[in-house]
């Protein structure tokens, strides 16, 4: 059976102008049975890319530049890159449009609540009162805080427990929740760390990042290897 290509998008370093990627994003998608291929940071390129891919992995990043929510950027909000926000928006309303499954982690869940229309803390620790560690220190694949997982949504299904622990690294997050989307996870100060999009065949994202603990933690390769079951 032909593997399922998985598009995943880049990384860039501003400092360096360069794009990469940790492996921890291919090497997981590997493992659970794919193809994956970093994408170019070329909008005018996204049907080609549909035309390739059958699923698509939005990985960390960049802050969400603040515009995209109708907000001025704060102090407090990190760097942005145009290109990053342009090729996965350019890219976002082709999947919807078309139901390609799509997975979005950490940035990615931030992109996809902002692009049906929900807004983002621009920084956790100066806006909002909370005692959980969302930007934990190295190594990354440890648990960091736990999360409430809701029953009756994809990820209880997958994980078959309403409580786990997750590592952690962000400093935004999601502030009002898309009406598009549904909540699948809470951390303890209730800030939404996993959603789906009820209307489509296969949406989802988390805050928190599987590729850095799935070897460690099989519940969170069971996460990607449904994605990628649901690519073929």
């Amino acid at each position: 059976m032909k593997k399922p290509i998985i598009g995943v998008t880049p990384l860039f370093d501003t400092k360096k102008e360069s794009i990469w990627m940790l492996p921890g994003y291919t090497e997981v998608l590997s493992e659970c049975g794919a193809c994956p291929i970093i994408l170019p940071f070329d909008r005018y390129s996204v049907d080609d890319m549909l035309n390739i891919c059958d699923g698509f992995l939005f990985t960390g990043g960049h802050d969400v530049n603040p515009s995209l929510y109708f907000e001025d950027k704060l102090d407090v909000c990190g760097e942005i890159y145009s290109e990053e926000d342009e090729l996965e928006k350019a890219l976002f309303e082709k999947i919807y449009n078309n139901d390609i499954p799509l997975f979005g982690i950490c940035r990615g869940i931030q992109l996809i609540n902002v692009l049906l229309g929900g807004r983002l803390y621009q920084d956790i620790g100066t806006q909002i009162k909370s005692d959980i560690d969302h930007t934990m220190k190295p190594p990354y694949d440890r648990q960091s805080h736990n999360v409430k997982i809701y029953k009756d949504t994809p990820l209880y299904k997958v994980m078959k427990t309403d409580k786990a622990g997750v590592n952690s690294y962000h400093h935004q997050g999601i502030k009002v929740l898309s009406d598009k989307l549904m909540p699948m996870a809470e951390a303890e100060d209730g800030i939404i760390e996993a959603v789906y999009c009820p209307d489509k065949k296969y949406i989802q994202a988390v805050q928190w990042h599987p590729e850095l603990s799935w070897r460690k933690d099989r519940t969170q390769f069971n996460i990607m290897r449904d994605f990628v079951e649901r690519c073929k």
